[in-house]
């Protein structure tokens, strides 16, 4: 008979599981290569693009987020205590931020620099959000990352794909999840993060994309 601690345990492992294959890196190192594929249909130009925003968005700010955890500057890769963030976050930007400047400068295709951009203002919401709102009288606010970059990835996918890919949509769902279950966000974050993936990576992706062709 199933106890409601082995419920529990396995209810963990699922939220574990999820919260690391489902993480923002991995997300920014496979959506780029997607983009590249959808916009260019070479292989070549297609990993080419795509290793430029994911080396950038993910791979470089990884390494530097891992470094930390190793020397304790943080509590772990996830970096789930808000005080922690600061150095991952400026490392994310300021990685991403020469991203764009070479794919502006080696003409990639429209998409890429969307796809860039799009990250890139998910990411300045994001910290502004974190650090600059006061909430309840809190100096800042610890939204949810993962939320927010799944949630992103997810409209960007449907975007380029077309609607069979919503379905990334039940991911988005099982990272949030697993967030909360793991007790390292609340609902509220995690919803939060949502939004902002919704509105700030995904709809700019799909305005910048798709005008002035």
């Amino acid at each position: 008979m199933t106890t409601s601690t082995d419920t529990r345990t396995v209810h963990r492992r699922i939220a574990r599981l999820a919260t690391e294959v489902l993480a923002p890196w991995v997300w920014v190192l496979v959506l780029p290569l997607a983009i590249g594929w959808h916009a260019t249909g070479d292989p070549g130009a297609a990993l080419l693009w795509g290793l430029i925003v994911g080396i950038t968005g993910s791979i470089i700010p990884m390494a530097i987020i891992i470094r930390g955890a190793r020397r304790g500057r943080w509590d772990s890769r996830h970096v789930i205590n808000r005080e922690g963030r600061v150095v991952p976050f400026i490392a994310c930007t300021t990685s991403l931020g020469v991203g764009i400047a070479v794919l502006v400068l080696g003409d990639a295709p429209r998409q890429m620099i969307a796809l860039a951009l799009a990250m890139f203002a998910t990411l300045l919401v994001s910290i502004a959000i974190t650090f600059a709102l006061p909430v309840r009288g809190a100096r800042g606010w610890k939204i949810s990352m993962h939320a927010a970059v799944a949630a992103g990835s997810a409209v960007i996918l449907t975007v380029a794909y077309g609607p069979w890919l919503a379905l990334v949509g039940l991911a988005v769902v099982l990272v949030a999840w697993s967030r909360v279950e793991l007790g390292d966000h609340t609902t509220p974050q995690v919803t939060a993060g949502t939004v902002v993936g919704l509105i700030v990576g995904g709809l700019p992706y799909w305005w910048l994309a798709t005008s002035f062709v």
